[in-house]
């Protein structure tokens, strides 16, 4: 049968509804899964010093913008990601790099994953992600360890398969919780 790029297009399209009414309703039923934007507001809390006198001091905040985060439990059409920067964080850099919150998502979409751990192609919701959304940029915020590269393959082949431009760059963090490359 010869090659007809339109019926490729609209079989292409038609999977990628069927994927999106799939992620809509995910078979795992748990209501913790369900979709939704957080609204912040700035917290203020109240200490006291040795010497009894009132200190205001400003209680690190939460920069989570939205949930779920793992990146295979988003919907790839979620209202968050429309002109949102995203932040692609290996799970582990949450828990070595003690201050992610206000230096990487800040004014960010946290997806976090486990190229080690989890049995799955991130590549593939990544790509649904940029098709379906407007992106202005990436950040991969990645350990120093050799399977964390497997984020940054999976959201390379994501912009290759997307065929989109898009700013994006690579933060390596140490085991000791340090910036080694950004």
């Amino acid at each position: 049968e010869a090659y007809d790029e339109e019926t490729v297009k609209k079989m292409m399209a038609e999977r990628e509804k069927a994927s999106l009414q799939q992620q809509e309703s995910l078979a795992c039923g748990c209501p913790g899964s369900r979709s939704r934007t957080i609204k912040r507001e700035s917290n203020t809390i109240e200490t006291t010093v040795s010497n009894q006198d009132q200190v205001s001091a400003k209680r690190p905040e939460s920069q989570l913008r939205q949930w779920p985060v793992q990146i295979q439990l988003v919907p790839a059409n979620a209202p968050y990601f429309h002109n949102a920067n995203l932040l692609v964080a290996s799970d582990c850099t949450a828990y070595a790099y003690a201050n992610i919150h206000q230096d990487f998502m800040r004014n960010r979409i946290t997806l976090i994953g486990c190229p080690k751990l989890d049995d799955t192609n991130y590549a593939d919701k990544l790509t649904q992600i940029l098709n379906i959304n407007n992106i202005k940029s990436i950040t991969i915020l990645r350990m120093e360890v050799p399977c964390c590269g497997g984020i940054v393959n999976a959201v390379k082949q994501a912009l290759i398969n997307s065929g989109k431009m898009i700013p994006w760059n690579i933060v390596t963090i140490s085991t000791e919780g340090e910036i080694l490359e950004d």
